[in-house]
């Protein structure tokens, strides 16, 4: 079993940058792949499925990360199993950028589907403003 947290998130003008937390507790953090996903708001039913990948890290032995064409250049998904955190430095963010973000674990290898992921945080707001 595995719980996280997320912290981070705010409002930021168009340009700026906000580093996202994932912080787990539970046992062998550093099995888990995690993912950040992000949900636009706006909808009255907020369906798991909705949620898109942004970027993901590999568990186990691998170091392996992933990024949508999105985040690719702007975000850097990064982590520390010395304090089961998984980092997401933003930089250059866009309006459009502008969702929920939530990170998900599974263990091992990375996917793109969120209902691939076993566990999830409650997610951290981010707003960015033109």
């Amino acid at each position: 079993q595995v719980q996280l947290v997320e912290s981070g998130g705010g409002s930021v003008q168009a340009g700026g940058s906000l580093r996202l937390s994932c912080a787990a507790s539970g046992r062998a953090f550093g099995i888990y792949a995690i993912g950040w996903f992000r949900q636009a708001l706006g909808k009255e039913r907020v369906l798991v499925e909705e949620r898109r990948l942004v970027a993901a890290i590999a568990g186990g032995m691998s170091s392996d990360t992933y990024y949508t064409d999105s985040a690719k250049g702007r975000f850097t998904i990064s982590r520390d199993n010395a304090k089961n955190t998984v980092y997401l430095q933003m930089n250059s963010l866009k309006p459009e950028d502008t969702a929920v973000y939530y990170c998900a674990a599974r263990p091992f290898e990375t996917r793109m589907t969120p209902n691939e992921y076993e566990y999830w945080g409650q997610g951290t707001q981010v707003t960015v403003s033109s």
